[in-house]
């Protein structure tokens, strides 16, 4: 198989629809094999793996909020393919009812666990088997920036600003074996997460975010992702990639 990502060992949380999906089959476009994790959706999971191809692709059932799943996964993906060179953290918690008198203990450490906790972890085992050179890909959200935020999202904000300082760290840690750490922020995009919960009039509003009026799509999240498993991205490292069309600048 020839690509930018031919002999690459790609890991995709989260990889059985959305973005996650989207990446998944991008990054084998490359030339990748690559691990399909999914939580619950096998159907979906399998279907991925069906448009890479059996002979490149696995999909692996994990909750990466749980650390021995988090260990059973990575011993998985080393016992068929030997190593990892590219991780995308894609799985994630989205929390849109997180106004602060609304929040309870448990709802707090379920998040955390998830945005967290497991993504933590989850590199730290990882790391292990990732050769010199590869590529670890967080995921944060532009809402950490973006001036016109709402309450609700106070708890899913708060674990993606832990994301973002975890990547500032690890890339200095990681980094000393040419392992880049980045962090990815989508802007809204045009998955089956985004649309829950939203109006039409809502949806409208957020079009208006980014200069073009439009919303993103999962493949333009996933080029970019591309990229940055590439070689071409080795000089990028501890960054936060915005990817919003334009929703926040500077």
């Amino acid at each position: 198989m020839s690509g930018s990502l031919a002999g690459k060992v790609a890991l995709v949380t989260g990889a059985s629809r959305g973005i996650g999906r989207a990446t998944a089959i991008a990054l084998a476009k490359e030339g990748a094999s690559v691990v399909v994790n999914y939580v619950s959706s096998v159907g979906a999971a399998e279907e991925v793996v069906k448009e890479i191809g059996a002979n490149r692709s696995v999909a692996i059932k994990a909750d990466v909020s749980e650390i021995n799943e988090i260990m059973d996964l990575i011993q998985q993906v080393v016992k068929k393919f030997g190593k990892i060179d590219i991780v995308v953290l894609n799985a994630g918690l989205l929390w849109q009812n997180g106004a602060l008198n609304n929040i309870d203990e448990n709802a707090f450490d379920k998040i955390f666990q998830t945005n967290v906790k497991g993504p933590f972890f989850l590199v730290q085992e990882a790391a292990k088997h990732i050769p010199d050179g590869g590529r670890i890909l967080l995921f944060s959200t532009s809402l950490t920036s973006v001036s016109m935020i709402t309450p609700n999202y106070l708890l899913y904000v708060t674990t993606k600003g832990a994301v973002e300082q975890m990547t500032r760290v690890m890339a200095k840690d990681l980094g000393k074996r040419g392992i880049t750490v980045n962090t990815i922020s989508p802007g809204p995009i045009s998955t089956d997460t985004y649309f829950v919960g939203k109006t039409e009039e809502m949806i409208k509003l957020q079009r208006t975010f980014a200069p073009a009026n439009r919303i993103g799509k999962a493949e333009e999240v996933a080029d970019v992702i591309t990229f940055m498993a590439s070689k071409k991205s080795q000089w990028i490292n501890g960054q936060n990639i915005q990817i919003n069309g334009g929703m926040t600048v500077g």
